[in-house]
């Protein structure tokens, strides 16, 4: 008897079929994920303009923000934030901010070449 593969997907909402003309999100989490889309790319904006530790930064506080909605909210309203299982997609998206957090802070100021 062959083990099961794929893993269990109660979690994840089922796709739903989308009226062509529709331009908003249709979940809590959907809004969520353009919020944090828009703040991580003002913190591009911020690196490009030269202030790499806090456009960082910025950065890591969208994702555990993230994390924080995708632990806490339905997996029905979960939206674009539900791409995994809930603590699959909660530990990686904390791991990576608290990661990205403690480097801009912890990297040494460089030499001007």
């Amino acid at each position: 008897m062959e083990p099961d593969l794929d893993p269990p997907v109660e979690d994840v909402p089922p796709e739903s079929a989308e009226p062509e003309g529709r331009r908003y999100p249709s979940t809590i989490g959907g809004l969520i994920y353009l919020g944090v889309l828009a703040v991580s790319a003002a913190g591009l904006v911020i690196v490009v303009r030269g202030d790499w530790r806090l456009g960082v930064k910025w950065i890591a506080g969208a994702l555990v923000l993230a994390a924080l909605v995708r632990l806490v909210i339905p997996a029905q309203q979960a939206g674009m934030l539900a791409v995994r299982r809930r603590a699959i997609d909660v530990v990686i998206l904390a791991v990576l901010g608290v990661a990205l957090w403690f480097l801009s802070t912890s990297i040494p100021n460089q030499p001007v070449l």
